[in-house]
């Protein structure tokens, strides 16, 4: 009898639960938490993070610091400061958190004692700091900040008469990059190198100068600096380049550690002090390069590479406490992973889905850190929760937060399902991502939504999606592709787009679409297409080549080669790489590839977004599309997104109508629902 109870009760509280779960909304995305920059205490029993989520009345990012112990229990607010606050570092005793937060008035330098629980403001700083790094005796902290310029003039205005009200003055630009997405016109200046007691006083400028230069790491002695930067004098347009340099603190002299023709950056110290792990590879002016993994002594001599053979991207290198080999983050097959390497270059991976800190679309990211036991933490995701902070001890791997819990079991989520396919044109293995609607039957057929990820040099991967699970939430099977050119498939792949994008790139994304239809449960009269940046490009290309799609929404595209190259931000991030020479040069190989090149073949109804703000796919260029469509008297509309920079999904507001007016737009044609 009490057998029969004890099921007749679990029966009635599944039930319950059943019932209260509901599925998932666009106000859902204001109540969502991930954690971000988890960083472990010397003796391994307390992580500090930061605890982000959305401020519903204020439309904007929150972070705060928490601190937990590493079996996650006595998780509290590491302050009382309702500020802002970022990018904590533990004192190499333990007994300290250095952190930055940021009000209205600035960002400042901030001391947190474990022992008493009191937190102070360390600096009064005229611009915010970044970089924060401990000396290794715990008695200054070394960090960046930038240094402002007066701004340039050409003449001299006129003495106006007391209290008239002329209008400003031109601001006048003589710089290559003054300007950056998200940010805007960039002030003049330069960042430094600074130094600060770590119980107070007036920071001291290490570095001088007119250049790129990155943030700071002691060397063992205290006496010196060691950062990744550009010195040349031609720096700014020297974009691709980088070394290691050192710096004196004393007399400010700095020395060149490396000396090749490429990017020498991601540095880290050796905790004896005696060598320096660093990533880098020579330029071959290509697409997609992959960094490798080098080792030099602490003055710059006797450089090797380590052989790893693993054809991916490293980053976030830290020394494990014996010296014998370094761990590392790399994506592959769209799982950003914690590797590790010994110094002869045996790899072994220590934990999968790393990431969810990119709140918006599937990308990757993530962070981690180790102590000197070997006991990591480290940001973990899976496409049903956003960042949580998960521990590797002893290689078992445990999450011990559980940020969401109050939101996401009681919400029905689309399940995610990898997807490879076979490439019509040379025969390459393609990954892909299939969402499925909440509640999914298979005997029934569903409309399709294919998401094109940015970049081209990025990739989608099994990570927590708000965008993707409100397109299911709404009817949609969702598809997105890692096409080549996407990350985390080798160098190779990577770098097939080079001098040919868009490419077969189109023909990739085509195939698997393909393949999700072969699978039975796709109405392929209903398909509909949308995409961001270069997902905004693919989208455009798309439609231009094909007619199958009912609608598609082109979002924050480059429509033309020619004009993008001359007016967005990041011009030096591709220029002799994507396609040969300058527009100027070569017109004709600028156009073919412009999607709106093809404008004249489009019969789909299009909704064109783009941000008022945007410098890295400028207004005009969604403009572009816009107008021509509507001259060809193509069904368009142009929504434009107030305030919003490249990232749309800066605010929350911003990410919620970004994907409402996506889906708004497919159910104007989707004949299924009617």
């Amino acid at each position: 009898m009490t057998r029969y109870l004890i099921i007749v009760f679990l029966c009635i509280t599944s039930l319950i639960f059943s019932q209260n779960k509901t599925s998932f909304t666009n106000l859902d995305v204001f109540e969502l938490e991930w954690a971000i920059n988890p960083e472990i205490s010397p003796d391994g029993s307390r992580i500090v993070y930061q605890r982000s989520g959305f401020d519903i009345m204020n439309d904007k990012k929150q972070s705060r610091l928490w601190i937990m112990n590493n079996d996650g229990s006595n998780h509290s607010k590491l302050s009382n400061n309702e500020a802002n606050e970022v990018s904590p570092k533990w004192s190499p005793d333990g007994t300290r958190i250095a952190y930055v937060s940021s009000t209205n008035e600035g960002s400042e330098i901030y001391i947190y004692w474990l022992n008493t629980g009191k937190t102070a403001k360390l600096s009064q700083l005229e611009k915010s700091p970044t970089g924060l790094n401990w000396s290794p005796d715990g008695k200054q902290i070394a960090f960046l900040m930038t240094v402002p310029e007066a701004q340039p003039t050409l003449v001299k205005a006129p003495k106006k008469p007391k209290g008239a009200k002329w209008a400003d003055q031109p601001r006048v630009t003589t710089r290559f990059k003054y300007e950056s997405d998200g940010a805007g016109y960039i002030a003049p200046g330069f960042k430094h190198l600074f130094v600060i007691a770590a119980d107070g006083g007036t920071p001291r400028q290490i570095s001088q100068g007119n250049f790129k230069i990155g943030s700071p790491h002691w060397s063992k002695d205290g006496k010196s600096l060691y950062f990744s930067g550009n010195l040349n004098s031609d720096w700014d347009y020297d974009f691709r380049n980088s070394e290691i340099y050192k710096i004196d603190i004393a007399t400010g002299k700095a020395s060149t550690l490396t000396d090749r023709k490429g990017p020498d950056n991601g540095l880290t110290i050796s905790p004896n002090g005696k060598k320096i792990a660093y990533l880098g590879y020579d330029d071959n002016i290509q697409t997609y390069q992959v960094n490798h993994l080098y080792m030099m002594n602490i003055d710059g001599t006797d450089k090797q590479k380590i052989e790893t053979n693993l054809d991916r991207s490293i980053s976030n290198l830290s020394w494990s406490a014996d010296q014998k080999g370094l761990y590392f983050l790399f994506d592959d097959k769209g799982n950003t992973k914690i590797g590790y390497t010994t110094l002869s270059g045996k790899i072994s991976k220590i934990a999968d889905n790393v990431g969810g800190t990119s709140i918006g679309r599937p990308y990757g990211g993530g962070s981690y850190s180790i102590n000197n036991t070997g006991t990591i933490a480290f940001t973990q995701t899976t496409p049903y929760y956003p960042s949580e902070i998960a521990m590797v001890q002893k290689r078992k791997i445990s999450k011990i937060s559980k940020l969401n819990a109050d939101l996401l079991p009681y919400r029905y989520l689309g399940k995610t399902e990898e997807i490879w396919y076979s490439s019509t044109i040379d025969g390459h293995n393609i990954q892909g991502w299939i969402v499925m609607p909440p509640n999914f039957d298979p005997t029934k057929k569903y409309p399709l939504l294919v998401e094109n990820h940015g970049g081209p040099v990025a990739n989608y991967g099994d990570r927590f999606s708000p965008e993707m699970q409100l397109f299911a939430s709404a009817g949609y099977i969702v598809f997105y592709p890692n096409p080549r050119g996407s990350t985390s498939y080798g160098e190779k792949f990577g770098n097939l787009l080079y001098h040919n994008y868009p490419g077969n790139d189109y023909d990739d994304v085509m195939d698997g679409v393909d393949a999700v239809i072969a699978k039975g449960y796709i109405d392929k009269n209903e398909l509909y297409v949308t995409g961001g940046s270069a997902g905004g490009i693919m989208t455009a290309w798309i439609i231009g080549k094909n007619n199958r799609f009912k609608a598609a929404a082109v979002v924050k595209p480059v429509m033309n080669w020619i004009s993008k190259t001359l007016t967005a931000d990041n011009y030096f991030g591709y220029a002799n790489s994507r396609y040969p020479g300058q527009p100027w040069e070569n017109f004709e190989t600028y156009w073919k590839f412009s999607p709106l090149s093809l404008v004249g073949n489009i019969e789909t109804p299009t909704m064109v977004m783009v941000g008022t703000l945007d410098r890295r796919t400028p207004l005009s260029e969604a403009k572009q599309l816009y107008n021509a469509l509507k001259i060809r008297k193509i069904e368009t509309a142009l929504v434009e997104i107030p305030g919003a920079s490249h990232n749309i999904v800066n605010r929350p507001s911003q990410l919620i109508t970004k994907v409402d007016h996506i889906l708004a737009w497919f159910e104007k044609y989707n004949s299924s629902n009617k």
